[in-house]
């Protein structure tokens, strides 16, 4: 499979067989615009303007936003409910949760999480072969948060998301408050907005891959 990397908390996820899925696209009002991607589908975490633009995506894709099980060709996807906030909702409403079954590879994306990190939810979404994070804090979990969840949910690959990157017009940290959280020898600052995984790839140490804005 591969991962490319559409910047905020977009991401093109393709099958070995061409199944294609992006991830929270966004409108340029953040600062920068969307690549011209197309998809078999879209998933939306919640409904702001910086997750949820999908007329970007060519190909007219099947729109997925909420809480259930799917599948596309080769594909399975599970939902799960959480909040985008510390007040079970009360504050920025729902987030949506996806799990991707790719390849034998199980890939978590957790949207604007905004809870912090517990049994109950960490249950739903295990197992986690590579992780998805925000880390910018203010609208979601910050970097501290973050390395608790990394900690706890122990994915083979984790790539954050949801930072202030050039260009981003949106209060939100750099991915530095993140990464100095982990020694130096297991973060990678990619010059690639790509990788492509196979289960051989998943070594069984945690690794932190920072992947260049497509």
């Amino acid at each position: 499979m591969k991962i490319q990397y559409l910047g905020h908390s977009s991401f093109k996820l393709t099958e070995s067989t061409g199944t294609t899925i992006v991830t929270d696209p966004y409108s340029p009002e953040i600062g920068f615009r969307m690549p011209s991607v197309s998809a078999d589908a879209v998933t939306v975490s919640h409904h702001h303007f910086d997750h949820d633009n999908v007329s970007a995506v060519g190909g007219n894709p099947r729109i997925i936003d909420s809480e259930a099980s799917y599948e596309l060709p080769g594909v399975e996807i599970n939902a799960v409910k959480s909040f985008h906030d510390n007040v079970r909702g009360k504050k920025r409403g729902e987030n949506v949760i996806f799990k991707f079954r790719m390849d034998g590879i199980d890939v978590c994306h957790l949207g604007d999480l905004g809870e912090s990190c517990t049994a109950e939810l960490l249950e739903l979404i295990l197992p986690v072969d590579v992780l998805l994070i925000p880390v910018g804090g203010n609208y979601t979990i910050d970097a501290e948060t973050a390395k608790e969840y990394v900690d706890r949910l122990m994915p083979e690959i984790v790539i954050p998301m949801h930072y202030r990157s050039k260009d981003c017009r949106i209060d939100i940290e750099k991915v530095d408050e993140f990464v100095d959280l982990f020694d130096d020898e297991v973060v990678e600052e990619s010059e690639s907005s790509e990788i492509e995984l196979s289960r051989s790839d998943l070594t069984g140490d945690t690794r932190i891959i920072v992947l260049r804005r497509a």
